[in-house]
């Protein structure tokens, strides 16, 4: 990979400096494809600079960054941190700037030398639309200063003209002739009346120049608040006059108090967030959710934990057992690990069994990736578990570290939560949401074979799968794979 981004490189550079000499005097924006397509390349945590090439007259030659969509859903991010000043020296790799997007925080990495020579969307802006200028660079730190410093006003990205359809041009036309109608519909004339509008300032867009109630409502509306209705309601003369007859006097209008700016706090929602909302919103609007629980004894799972820490001196959580139990589940109902294919319209099974799990952040839910999970020990589970966590709510996470997934768990067991729903991570199939254990008395058949109560623990399993792929059957033949592995905890070392 190495030689490879040397080799684009020296392409890059040579194809810089061959339009340097060609184009030095006239203004012709140029794309370097060579750059654009490193840029979009999904396997790298580090995103390569995408640039424009400007060389005009009154400007020294520079080259534009703008904000690059990293995803295929992104279309726009924020600036997280500038680790580059105006005025520092670039070097090939150099990372400028972190960019915030709808998955993780991005190292934005130069391919390019130069000097930086004008930050144009300053460190913390939201919401920065996909292809806007950010910054500009220059070769000669001699033309930092001849960059103004008003140039980021002309660097806004340009609006695509919209095409009004013929229909509404004909509207429009219509409610602009001269303001005159022929007719005027009921509603409209009553609207007229209370509110007490000029009828020579309404345009009618009805037919044969009908006046209609919507006009009248869109030249109230476009009034604001100027325009108050000049009839009472009925109820309001009923009330005020009865008033009137009671006190004596007429009555004075009430005041509505003011709402206290000081009751209530904005909070920032990060991109991250908002994603997770509008994707969990399309996931409940877009997949039928099929639900079924299961409580599984916990108690060998408990007696395995205990012995391989004092046996053997291993250390791992109930989630990392919780894991390795759910991929064998898998990988023996290899139909349950699937995902629905919109094209086809039909399930698709998955080539391998990759975990997702959830993981809190301050910025938002995320879902690193335990990949081949079914083929990996506990403690290499464990081990892996512990480091996605600590990278994703430092917001390290590599693209291919929490892109893709099988399968999804979610586990609540550290709170007081015996059962809760979880929603499906499309294009997933379904998620596992795991609640505390508690001890329950329930009866249980002794070694004599004599059935007696006891004090048993119990965890609370909720399946939400999608209905497409998972029918009753499917369901109920996973969650029974997965009891049995709870119940026998030994075959997960098989």
């Amino acid at each position: 990979m190495a030689n490879v981004r040397s080799l684009l490189v020296g392409l890059a550079r040579a194809r810089r400096n061959c339009l340097v000499d060609i184009h030095k005097s006239t203004l012709r924006p140029l794309s370097l494809s060579s750059v654009n397509s490193i840029s979009d390349y999904p396997s790298t945590d580090k995103l390569l600079v995408r640039v424009r090439w400007f060389s005009s007259t009154g400007l020294p030659s520079h080259l534009v960054l703008e904000m690059p969509a990293l995803s295929p859903t992104m279309n726009q991010g924020n600036i997280a941190k500038w680790r580059k000043k105006e005025g520092d020296k670039i070097d090939v790799g150099d990372v400028l700037c972190e960019i915030e997007t709808d998955k993780a925080v991005v190292e934005f990495e130069s391919l390019e030398e130069g000097f930086l020579a004008k930050i144009l969307t300053p460190e913390g802006s939201k919401d920065v639309p996909v292809g806007q200028p950010i910054a500009i660079t220059v070769e000669d730190p001699d033309d930092i200063t001849k960059i103004p410093g008003d140039i980021s006003k002309g660097a806004e990205p340009k609006q695509e003209k919209t095409i009004e359809e013929p229909s509404k041009n004909l509207e429009k036309k219509r409610g602009t002739q001269d303001g005159k109608f022929s007719r005027i519909s009921p509603s409209a004339k009553l609207l007229i009346k209370d509110y007490g509008l000029e009828e020579s300032s309404l345009k009618a867009s009805g037919p044969r120049g009908t006046l209609l109630k919507g006009d009248v409502l869109a030249a109230i509306k476009s009034a604001g608040s100027s325009l108050q209705s000049s009839k009472p309601s009925q109820d309001d003369k009923a009330s005020s006059t009865h008033a009137s007859h009671v006190t004596g006097h007429v009555p004075t209008p009430t005041v509505a108090p003011s709402q206290d700016k000081d009751a209530y706090e904005d909070l920032p929602n990060s991109q991250i967030r908002k994603v997770i909302a509008k994707r969990l919103m399309e996931s409940k609007q877009s997949t039928p959710h099929l639900y079924l629980s299961k409580d599984v004894m916990l108690d060998p799972l408990i007696a395995f934990r205990n012995e391989l820490k004092e046996q053997h001196n291993v250390k791992v959580s109930v989630n990392d057992i919780v894991i390795k139990a759910v991929a064998l589940a898998l990988r023996n109902v290899p139909e349950a690990n699937a995902y629905w294919s919109t094209e086809k319209e039909e399930p698709e099974l998955c080539g391998s069994v990759d975990i997702s799990i959830a993981v809190a952040t301050e910025k938002g839910l995320m879902t690193p990736i335990i990949r081949n999970a079914d083929e990996k020990t506990l403690t290499a589970i464990s081990s892996e578990v512990k480091e996605l966590a600590e990278k994703a709510r430092a917001g390290k996470l590599a693209p291919n570290q929490f892109q893709g997934g099988t399968f999804s768990i979610s586990n609540l067991g550290m709170y007081p939560v015996d059962h809760f729903c979880a929603i499906i991570n499309p294009p997933q199939a379904a998620i596992l949401a795991v609640g505390r254990g508690n001890k329950v008395v329930e009866p249980v058949i002794g070694s004599d074979g004599i059935e007696k109560a006891a004090v048993v623990t119990k965890m609370g399993l909720k399946l939400s799968a999608d209905h497409r792929i998972f029918d009753g059957q499917l369901a109920g033949k996973f969650l029974s794979t997965l009891d049995a592995n709870f119940s026998d905890i030994r075959r997960l070392l098989l």
